[in-house]
């Protein structure tokens, strides 16, 4: 799954303030830490959605150190901005995925929708028609290195 490092300050009004290195354009609060992280999760998937539909670059999470925060997005938002982050770095625009898929541009933008829930057989199917393989890893719950 992807995680992005966040920054998380206490604000002047008793709150928390999230921001991330990775977008700059996200800022959210919360009336305690928790909220704060669980905020910061819709606003990165808000900002993330602006991105696809503005035809821009989705960032790949920067180096993270133990110590930081992050926010991990959902398994099948994290594979739909692999597959959009494929597209972009080959040049490949949702009209070219929708005719190697032969489906119609409208179901490439719901494949792509994060709050839209995809068949794993068709979001399987987009990555082998961008000549990529989709891999599953399955992992100890308190293992560190993801």
């Amino acid at each position: 799954m992807i995680s992005y490092r966040v920054q998380l300050r206490p604000d002047d009004n008793g709150t928390f303030l999230v921001t991330s290195p990775d977008f700059p354009e996200l800022t959210t609060f919360g009336e305690t830490r928790e909220e704060a992280l669980r905020y910061a999760l819709g606003a990165f998937e808000e900002a993330i959605e602006a991105r696809i539909s503005d035809r821009r670059e989705i960032p790949v999470p920067s180096k993270t150190k133990p110590r930081d925060i992050r926010v991990t997005l959902p398994v099948q938002a994290s594979v739909k901005v692999l597959l959009y982050q494929s597209m972009w770095k080959d040049g490949i625009r949702k009209s070219d995925l929708a005719r190697r898929m032969s489906i119609h541009k409208q179901e490439v933008d719901r494949i792509l929708d994060l709050n839209h829930a995809t068949n794993l057989t068709k979001i399987e199917h987009a990555f082998e028609v961008l000549g990529k393989k989709l891999l599953v890893d399955v992992q100890d719950a308190d293992d560190k290195a993801a």
